[in-house]
């Protein structure tokens, strides 16, 4: 063996790299880089009558593209399963580009998608209240949780008492947080439902005093509309919302008369049917939480995504989402994974709560290099320095 063997690129950046590292010349590299990426794309319902011609068109192109049986009649609707490098999407976008019956609109979502994929962890930021802005992409962001509540699942009544949750708050920020998540009513499976007063009682009182003590930014975890104005004025930067704005439909409007960074996170009540193909009921879900943050106002910087790992999904569920976490990368948004100590660390571990670390930080690791932008995590020392090296290891550049 001469040391032949298979390369790996994710991006077209990791493509110009290959070609320039054998010796291409700068012409050759911008021009193949294109063909050397290659890319999966679902286009989901589409009328027949047009998925027979985006069919045809990439294989014109040298691309492949997969329909469900029975789509030559032309009758009713189907998915396309869309192979091809960016050279193929690009030249088929330009063949769709001319075409009459919603064609073009479909191109338009195509390059939209290659766009978001590339651009979603590049370096950015997201606005906040108060005129902040969180930066985000040049490494993973640890979120501290802080629960002030008496029966979170992981860490219910610890921080219940204001002195308590004010020295972990500061405690977190000594080890490094980049984001404090203060949350006043459990949402664990079967919790119970507190007053909006109460919340407020637990909460506004920690975010007030949080506001003049930390320079990090300060989310809210609820999904009450109420809750999040009156911490909003108290000095929070983010709403860290679990419903995805189906919870209650005054929530998108209060963030957007404050300008707030909004968390949309994936969540199914209690007791709806299961999914078809998770991922895609997913996308189509959260795409329709976004849909309802822009129609209010909402900035599409402002959003950051959360697949909702333990939120109406099963261990099994959980874990698929992991993997293909990459793949919400599609709505060109912040990723944001909370997966700390959840119910499906415990089913493969077989281990209860407290003691589900290793697992937590596994998690972590497997949510950076899978395209997560920030973690969500109870310990933010240990989640901090796995996430480092997951960066290290990410972004290197050596050859």
């Amino acid at each position: 063996m001469k040391g032949n063997h298979i390369v790996l690129v994710g991006n077209r950046q990791e493509a110009e790299k290959q070609l320039a590292d054998i010796g291409a010349d700068d012409f050759g590299v911008k021009w193949m880089a294109s063909k050397a990426v290659f890319r999966l794309i679902k286009l989901r319902d589409i009328p027949c009558r047009l998925a027979n011609i985006i069919k045809q068109e990439m294989l014109s192109q040298g691309g492949e593209a997969a329909v469900k049986r029975d789509t030559v009649s032309g009758r009713g609707s189907t998915d396309v399963l869309l192979m091809g490098t960016l050279k193929h999407y690009r030249q088929l976008r330009a063949k769709l580009d001319l075409q009459p019956l919603g064609l073009k609109q479909i191109a338009r979502e195509m390059g939209d998608l290659l766009h978001f994929w590339e651009e979603a962890q590049a370096p950015g930021t997201v606005p906040m209240a108060h005129g902040q802005q969180l930066a985000v992409g040049e490494r993973t962001l640890i979120m501290g949780i802080l629960n002030v509540t008496p029966d979170s699942f992981s860490d219910g009544g610890r921080w219940l008492a204001p002195e308590a949750a004010l020295n972990r708050a500061l405690e977190m920020v000594e080890e490094g947080v980049d984001i404090l998540d203060i949350g006043g009513m459990s949402t664990r499976p079967g919790h119970d439902l507190v007053s909006v007063e109460e919340e407020l009682n637990r909460v506004v009182p920690i975010v007030e005093k949080l506001a003049d003590m930390v320079t990090v930014p300060i989310s809210v975890d609820t999904y009450r509309a109420e809750v999040a104005r009156v911490c909003l004025e108290a000095g929070a930067h983010i709403i860290n919302d679990i419903g995805g704005l189906a919870f209650d439909p005054d929530l998108a409007g209060v963030v957007a008369a404050h300008q707030a960074a909004l968390i949309i996170t994936h969540n199914r009540p209690d007791g709806e049917e299961s999914y078809g193909n998770i991922i895609d009921d997913m996308m189509s879900e959260l795409g329709r939480s976004v849909e309802l943050a822009e129609q209010a106002g909402i900035s599409t910087r402002q959003i950051i995504i959360d697949p909702g790992i333990g939120f109406g999904k099963n261990a099994a569920e959980n874990l698929v989402v992991m993997k293909r976490l990459a793949e919400f990368k599609s709505f060109g948004r912040p990723i944001l994974l909370g997966a700390s100590r959840k119910r499906f660390i415990g089913a493969v571990l077989d281990l209860p709560v407290d003691d589900r670390l290793e697992g937590s930080l596994a998690a972590v690791v497997v949510g950076v290099m899978n395209g997560a932008a920030i973690v969500r995590v109870h310990d933010v020392r240990e989640s901090k320095r796995v996430a480092m090296i997951a960066d290290a290891v990410l972004r290197s550049e050596g050859s």
